[in-house]
């Protein structure tokens, strides 16, 4: 990891100095010191990677309302360098972005991995006579960089996935109508972005939809086989579903979905993905877990739907089938996980429900109503 990640997500290592303010009102100016005052509201990176991930933008294709926006912003506040930066775990990928010549840069080299560490624009006047600066790579060569303000992109519960920045090869003062300016625009693009969280959601239970949970699953794919690290896949289905709307109705059955999201959801890690897969189905991911692990997290989710009692089911008792695979180092993919994990399902639902079975090699049988 990086000297500046290592730095800025340690709050007992920041200085406890207040970054200086423009008199003007302008935003957060760059101090003559190693690091910026942390904000205790704004500091938690988990959060703030997980909502980023949630918004499902990175390494997605150009798109015109944001090549719109910085270009606007390069002709409005004539810079010859503008970007939409959102700040991933060990990088800054540019959305959109005028006057660079690549599309992400490392984390710890970039400015604006300063400037979501504050709540109001982030601002460097004179980036080679700014210690924190002077020796960086971006400013003493390509793209020469002389100054930098940067608007943040908070989301909406409150985290600094990035921000629009504009960049001049100069050193310059920023007027406060250019900064309201990016402000403006910074919460045009963050709007934009949260837009797509919406489609993002299942409508019934809140949790995440298939196809948001099948691109987070393909992000936790590369990641495990970049970092050679575990990651487990879970298939869960409602046991005698069909009963259930038969006999108490379709709202019910709603009801019913509702609750089991809700209570096997709770169990996972902050890192861990859950969504609605469809009908009485759902899926999750388990970065870094082992199979053990995995297994012992699913039995917990069992265990805890039996325990459920339920007003709207009277006497009837809810329960739940879950399978578990691992992502092999053959798959390229989740689909082959999640075959695994669903032939798994099968086998538990075959031999009596309400238990947690493992896929240990590849399926071979196809999967039939259970």
């Amino acid at each position: 990891m990086s000297n500046i990640e290592n730095q800025t997500t340690n709050p007992a290592e920041i200085s406890n100095e207040s970054p200086a303010i423009d008199p003007a009102g302008h935003g957060s100016r760059a101090p003559n010191l190693s690091l910026e005052r942390i904000s205790s509201a704004i500091f938690d990176e988990e959060g703030r990677i997980r909502a980023l991930n949630r918004l499902e933008i990175l390494d997605s294709s150009p798109e015109a309302p944001f090549e719109a926006i910085v270009e606007l912003i390069r002709q409005v506040l004539n810079v010859p360098i503008c970007a939409v930066s959102l700040i991933d775990k060990e990088r800054q990928w540019f959305k959109a972005y005028r006057g660079l010549g690549v599309s992400e840069t490392a984390r710890d080299i970039s400015f604006c991995t300063h400037a979501i560490q504050q709540s109001t624009p982030y601002i460097v006047e004179d980036a080679a006579n700014t210690p924190l600066f002077s020796a960086n790579p971006l400013v003493t060569g390509v793209p020469n960089i002389g100054s930098y303000v940067g608007a943040q992109l908070k989301t909406k519960d409150g985290f600094n996935i990035g921000t629009l920045c504009a960049i001049d090869t100069k050193a310059r003062v920023f007027s406060e109508a250019e900064i309201a300016i990016l402000t403006q625009f910074a919460n045009l693009v963050i709007a934009d972005i949260e837009m797509r969280e919406i489609a993002s959601t299942d409508g019934l239970t809140g949790m995440m939809s298939r196809r948001a949970w099948l691109n987070c699953a393909e992000h936790e794919v590369h990641r495990a086989h970049r970092n050679n690290t575990p990651l487990a896949f879970f298939m869960i289905d409602i046991d005698h579903f069909k009963h259930v709307n038969d006999r108490f109705g379709h709202p019910v059955g709603d009801e019913v979905i509702k609750a089991v999201s809700r209570g096997t959801e709770e169990l996972l890690r902050k890192s861990d993905w859950f969504g609605r897969y469809g009908g009485e189905e759902f899926v999750a991911i388990l970065p870094g877990a082992t199979l053990d692990d995995a297994m012992v997290v699913a039995e917990h989710m069992r265990a805890a739907v039996e325990a459920m009692r339920l007003p709207c089911l009277g006497d009837h008792r809810c329960t739940i089938s879950i399978g578990v695979a691992m992502l092999q180092s053959e798959d390229t993919g989740p689909s082959i996980a999640l075959e695994c994990a669903d032939h798994a399902l099968l086998h538990a639902k075959q031999t009596g429900r309400n238990q947690v079975k493992a896929a240990h090699t590849a399926p071979t049988t196809t999967r039939a109503a259970a």
